[in-house]
């Protein structure tokens, strides 16, 4: 039989992967913003909807 070479990586937090290191660029929204947002996104479209006639 032949022999596997078994190559492993060495541990690096025990498969935990922290993104919160990386600073990005941009505004910094909260998950209540993202919600009011999409919501408010949402009614417009829906009155656009009601309102625009073709």
């Amino acid at each position: 039989m032949a022999k596997k070479d078994k190559k492993s990586l060495p541990p690096s937090g025990a498969g935990l992967v922290r993104y919160f290191e990386e600073e990005t660029r941009g505004p910094k929204l909260t998950p209540e913003q993202v919600i009011i947002g999409s919501a408010l996104l949402g009614v417009i479209c829906i009155a656009l909807r009601f309102t625009v006639s073709t």
